[in-house]
């Protein structure tokens, strides 16, 4: 069993047996999902998100093992990937507690804790009426950097997200035009390696052109932040990348159809 607690919480909980009552929580339900929940929680007077991990059972691992994908079998991928981007000084949730317990795959138990963000808002909300309300130009400008900046620092350096959607940034508000912050979450599928393989960025970036299909964004706007991701001329990334990018645009696409149905 692992478990990690700091100072501000651990008081809060009788030893030994801190896995079982944190297991226990019960707030204000955000998610639920068979095998996870996410709650709202307040402890000492102070608000924190708790998701519990119960296990995913062998018929889920071997459905996403044909289905090639990576399962999620507890927090400890969330955590890590947490952990990671704070070394990336790339803003994301404080984690103030971790715990997993179990042998068998399958069965897995565990948590994690995190703050509660300051005041903010998804990007999803607050870009949804551009279309017929544009911000202006040096927030939608610096906004769209911001997102190239982050997407290349992660790619670059390993994780891939593999649910990259705008809903996944939060903007904290009130917000600085010239330094909006934005704070990236929901890292529970995050993948961490030396190198992130081509067809995995390609599907990051494809879920960001999708989830932002209808915000009201120009050919110049997508081509800023080609030039922010690439951190290079557009002349020399068209001319090397073109067909990089026509492939994130058609998966893009191919996204945005099978969800508008």
């Amino acid at each position: 069993m692992q478990i990690e607690l700091a100072a501000e919480i651990k008081h809060l909980f009788q030893t030994p047996d801190y896995f079982n009552q944190i297991m226990m929580l019960r707030g204000e339900v955000y998610r639920k999902q068979e095998n996870r929940c996410t709650q709202k929680i307040s402890l000492n007077g102070n608000n924190y998100f708790i998701k519990q991990h119960t296990g995913i059972g062998w018929k889920e691992i071997v459905k996403n093992l044909f289905q090639l994908r990576l399962p999620v079998l507890s927090a400890n991928t969330e955590w890590k990937a947490i952990k990671y981007l704070h070394q990336l000084a790339i803003p994301t949730l404080t984690i103030v507690g971790f715990g997993c317990r179990g042998i068998n795959p399958a069965r897995l138990q565990s948590f994690l804790i995190t703050q509660e963000l300051p005041k903010h808002i998804s990007l999803e909300q607050f870009c949804k009426n551009w279309q017929h309300q544009p911000p202006s130009f040096r927030l939608k400008q610096n906004i769209i950097k911001e997102i190239g900046r982050i997407a290349r620092t992660i790619h670059t350096h390993g994780i891939n997200h593999r649910d990259f959607y705008i809903c996944h940034f939060l903007l904290q508000i009130p917000h600085d035009k010239q330094h909006p912050k934005l704070y990236l979450i929901d890292l529970h599928r995050a993948m961490i390696r030396s190198r992130v393989p081509a067809r995995w960025i390609i599907k990051d970036l494809a879920g960001l052109y999708f989830s932002s299909h209808d915000i009201g964004l120009t050919k110049r706007d997508i081509l800023r932040f080609i030039k922010e991701y690439r951190n290079n001329s557009l002349r020399d990334v068209l001319n090397k990348e073109l067909p990089f990018w026509l492939n994130v645009k058609k998966r893009g696409n191919k996204l945005y159809r099978k969800h508008t149905k």
